[in-house]
């Protein structure tokens, strides 16, 4: 399975301290050199994204290769969105991990399925990975995630936690 991530759910799971999470579910991420830049090179934050990306051997930087296509998208996206689907497109991928409004409605236009930091969380839970998920989503709020409250009630409807 191919799985190409953005920036967001990869600081969003590190900032809960649940990285791991996606090596369990995903074996093996790849993501584009903008997101590489905006988690490591511009990535603030001690022991967090940029800890994980840089010594996890299961994450793979691949560069893009249609440079105008990027360009295209950057009228509505920010280059490490549009980096994040023109990767897509170019290996196939199976699943596009994006929180980002814009992102996610370019990839549903695109046809391309997508999962974010919520849909993680969940998928994690119902795999027996995590125990309860409120407390996650409650961090990440904490952590300044900007999450509509409709899609937690949803999330939650369907973890059995609303």
């Amino acid at each position: 399975m191919i799985i190409v991530s953005n920036t967001t759910p990869l600081i969003g799971l590190a900032s809960l301290g649940r990285f791991d999470l996606l090596h369990s579910l995903f074996d093996k991420i790849y993501i584009p050199q903008a997101v590489y830049q905006e988690t490591v090179i511009f990535g603030r934050e001690v022991g967090g994204a940029k800890h994980e990306v840089t010594t996890s051997t299961w994450i793979e930087t691949v560069s893009v290769t249609n440079r105008h296509r990027v360009k295209s998208l950057l009228e509505t996206l920010d280059l490490g969105e549009a980096e994040t689907i023109v990767l897509a497109l170019e290996m196939g991928a199976d699943w596009v991990l994006m929180d980002e409004k814009r992102g996610r409605r370019k990839l549903t236009e695109l046809h391309l399925n997508k999962i974010g930091t919520l849909g993680i969380l969940l998928k994690a839970k119902q795999l027996g990975l995590l125990p309860v998920i409120r407390p996650e989503i409650d961090r990440l709020c904490s952590h300044g995630f900007s999450l509509s409250q409709t899609v937690i009630e949803v999330v939650l409807q369907q973890a059995g936690e609303g």
